[in-house]
């Protein structure tokens, strides 16, 4: 008796253990996307930042002074940082930036700048620049709680402190995205649209040319073409749709893309302003201050100081292109980051002293980490803004759709 008492006992306790453990689909869905623990933890980490950006910045053969002046001007421990130096650049440039980040005190005390291991190969025109930055995106969204993704190149440069950048942000809804786009192809009908081609860096380990394809396609109706800047500011919810994407339409641009001409001029461009979730959230500007040649050629013009004027006057936070050590870029250094000396950060309330004589030198203070020391150029930025959204739609609940 005792013994079927025993039976029994076990039996309806498995059972129960059983249902215990069976997954109810409605209490517990699937989870797409979960975040790795943040690597990144500040040991003085007191306050926090209204907002944080995180930032890749591609390098190729060549860059690794203009790669270092940049990380300099662009660095806040608040922000995330992941360099990729192309793996066509030779090893000894390689090693020189990853000891220029492995050598710098305030990098590895906050450990928010992050360098590729393992560099892509970069084909101009190709996709492959395309898949670099995805490859930064999901990289970034794996490691560490930012708000905004912002792809530079070496040659670009800031027109405001760090500070300035996240005290003008902190106000704006977090869904905007700032993607300059346009429908009308013009020209780009014919020479983007239309060609086929196929990049050798998606499979060759050597930099070679892109391939053109002598058969041409028309183009496609499932979607609508839009083109623009290859330079944008993404939302993370944006750059989670496109890492993650729950519905096809990320993964169905992505394979029409690989054989498109200049396809980070087109991806996030189609891709926001043909998804209902994220057309009404895309401000129509790269927020870069970018000049061309009268006829315009294949790459903007070089920035000098006869553009300093009309760079500041755009209000914007970032201009595009510079050369190596450009006298513009001490006068920037000088007169919008207070920048001193060039192995000096930008000014910011973080720095170990901040003041117009000394500068920011290369020491982390704890008092300062989540102090804002922001200034004109925060209010330049603040105007750009203003107008930008307004322009976008009435309010920020009626927002117009890509047009």
């Amino acid at each position: 008796m005792d013994t079927k008492i025993l039976m029994i006992f076990l039996t309806l306790t498995s059972l129960l253990l059983f249902l215990l453990y069976i997954p109810i689909k409605q209490a517990h869905p699937i989870t797409i996307f979960r975040p790795a623990k943040t690597l990144i933890i500040p040991k003085v980490n007191k306050n926090q930042y209204p907002i944080s950006f995180a930032y890749l910045i591609s390098a190729s053969q060549g860059d690794t002074v203009k790669l270092k002046r940049l990380m300099l001007a662009l660095y806040h421990p608040g922000n995330h940082y992941l360099i990729h130096l192309d793996s066509s650049a030779p090893l000894e440039e390689h090693q020189e930036i990853a000891k220029f980040v492995s050598g710098n005190s305030v990098f590895t005390q906050v450990g928010n700048v992050f360098v590729v291991k393992k560099a892509n190969l970069v084909t101009y025109r190709g996709p492959t620049m395309l898949a670099t930055t995805l490859h930064a995106m999901a990289m970034l969204l794996r490691t560490a709680k930012w708000d905004w993704f912002i792809n530079l190149s070496a040659s670009d440069y800031p027109l405001i402190t760090q500070d300035d950048l996240i005290h003008a942000f902190s106000n704006l809804p977090k869904d905007l995205n700032f993607i300059q786009h346009s429908s009308h192809l013009g020209w780009k009908m014919n020479k983007r649209g239309k060609p086929i081609i196929m990049d050798p860096g998606l499979q060759s380990v050597n930099k070679s040319e892109i391939w053109w394809v002598i058969k041409q396609r028309s183009l496609p109706t499932a979607f609508k073409l839009y083109t623009g800047s290859a330079w944008t500011i993404l939302s993370r919810p944006l750059a989670e749709y496109c890492i993650i994407g729950w519905d096809n339409l990320p993964r169905t641009l992505l394979l029409y893309y690989t054989n498109f001409v200049s396809s980070p001029e087109g991806y996030f461009q189609t891709l926001s302003c043909n998804s209902h979730l994220f057309k009404n959230t895309t401000i129509n500007h790269d927020l870069h201050y970018i000049t061309w040649d009268t006829p315009p050629k294949q790459h903007p013009r070089s920035l000098g100081l006869k553009d300093y004027r009309k760079m500041v006057q755009s209000n914007r936070p970032f201009a595009r292109k510079f050369k190596e050590n450009d006298p513009v870029l001490d006068k920037i250094d000088r007169e919008l980051l207070k920048k001193r000396r060039e192995e000096q950060f930008a000014l910011g309330g973080w720095c170990y002293e901040t003041n117009i004589i000394n500068g920011c030198k290369n020491q982390l203070a704890d008092e300062g980490y989540g102090v804002l020391r922001n200034g004109v150029g925060s209010a330049r930025l603040r105007i750009l803004l203003k107008r930008l959204v307004n322009n976008s739609g009435d309010n920020l609940s009626k927002r117009r759709s890509c047009r």
